[in-house]
């Protein structure tokens, strides 16, 4: 299956390097390059790609604000210079599936790009650590019934998220096809009113902490 991406970022300079590393790959196709956030979620609505890399500093309308609008319809994997606290959070807040710093190599790139098609998170290693333990305070806590409403397989599916495990490992820990594990990651997600993997992974970690 090829993975369809929008580069979305205001400098046509890194939008031009970005689709030639993406471009290298026989898997990959890039379907469009937007200069600020109006024009990146109007054309994700166009072209719906599979991923869009999204710049959070941009004119019109910012990087958070255009992945909140996206949210549901695409995934969004943010790549900025910035690793400030106030935009990790709110990209995740808003729904992104990822967050990547611009000093990513080109092939932690490529491969962050195949991890959020398949339907996983992915957070960069320099901002995991305090993320983790910040953003914590900021995803809304869910009742006990709300958690109680998930199937025992639905639960088991959350215990694994917390973990870290992709859709992959989480099929062969619980004998299930990778395509049942995707359906219940969504139905968690859903049903917890969880925008992404992100957050139900540390809800899954607060969960195991309080039992």
């Amino acid at each position: 299956m090829t993975i369809r991406v929008l580069i979305a970022d205001d400098h046509a300079a890194v939008r031009a390097g970005i689709a030639l590393i993406l471009g290298g790959h026989d898997d990959i196709e890039v379907v469009g390059e937007a200069s600020d956030g109006e024009e990146a979620v109007a054309m994700a609505l166009a072209a719906r790609p599979d991923v869009v890399l999204m710049d959070i500093r941009m004119p019109r309308l910012d990087g958070i604000s255009a992945t909140r609008e996206l949210s549901g319809i695409t995934d969004v994997l943010i790549l900025t210079t910035f690793d400030v606290d106030e935009y990790v959070f709110g990209a995740l807040r808003a729904g992104a599936a990822g967050f990547l710093l611009k000093n990513t190599d080109a092939d932690a790139l490529v491969e962050a790009v195949r991890v959020v098609a398949r339907g996983e998170g992915l957070i960069s290693p320099a901002v995991t650590r305090r993320l983790i333990s910040a953003f914590r305070s900021s995803v809304p806590r869910r009742d006990a019934r709300e958690v109680a409403g998930l199937t025992p397989r639905e639960r088991e599916v959350l215990a694994c998220i917390g973990r870290g495990m992709s859709n992959a490992e989480i099929a062969r820990e619980l004998d299930m096809a990778e395509a049942t594990t995707k359906t219940h990651v969504s139905r968690v997600l859903n049903k917890l009113g969880l925008r992404s993997r992100v957050q139900a992974a540390i809800l899954a970690q607060e969960l195991a902490e309080e039992s």
